[in-house]
């Protein structure tokens, strides 16, 4: 984690307003946090810092994309990465007491005396919420030049034997009603 401090923000300094970050992320940054289901990433992350006197509300941009692997066709997909969090950081005497009881993880409390605040995990944490569940190109884009037909001819036999089947056992309990 040779890196670890361009995540810092000297927030002392700083005069009550708003403030902009950037910072451009590649597959060192993600390496450095463990395993990922992804290649490639080239993500930007815009982070604007709006200081208070007893609080401050982080707004993180994330833009950028990704190489994956579809879950339909298992070929390779390039995703776009795009989304908006936003946290709210409070200066308290009692940090740790306050962040146990805290709910809303959207709340973050750090210590009056402090004079940093790191935010490289959140955002590690908010450029993997911006990567969908489901990794698939779009309907209009399915059976294009980057999916792979056998994959998606063999899905459709599968299912094609799937519903011929479902078909036949959903009117199987109707039968005993006939005479009545």
């Amino acid at each position: 984690m040779a890196n670890k401090r361009a995540f810092e923000v000297a927030f002392v300094g700083l005069k009550p307003g708003v403030h902009e970050f950037n910072y451009e992320l590649d597959e060192k940054f993600f390496a450095e946090k463990g395993a990922q289901d992804f290649l490639n990433p080239k993500a930007s992350v815009k982070m604007s810092l709006e200081k208070n006197t007893s609080f401050m509300l982080l707004k993180f941009e994330v833009a950028g994309n990704a190489l994956v692997t579809c879950d339909r066709c298992g070929n390779p997909l390039t995703i776009d990465l795009w989304d908006d969090f936003k946290m709210l950081v409070k200066l308290e005497d009692n940090p740790e007491e306050m962040n146990d009881q805290e709910e809303d993880p959207d709340v973050y409390y750090i210590s009056r005396t402090e004079s940093h605040l790191d935010v490289g995990d959140w955002i590690y944490e908010f450029v993997m919420l911006s990567i969908p569940m489901q990794k698939m190109c779009s309907p209009d884009k399915v059976g294009g030049p980057q999916c792979n037909l056998e994959v998606l001819k063999k899905l459709e036999e599968m299912e094609k034997k799937h519903s011929e089947n479902n078909a036949n056992d959903l009117w199987k309990g109707l039968d005993q009603f006939k005479e009545n």
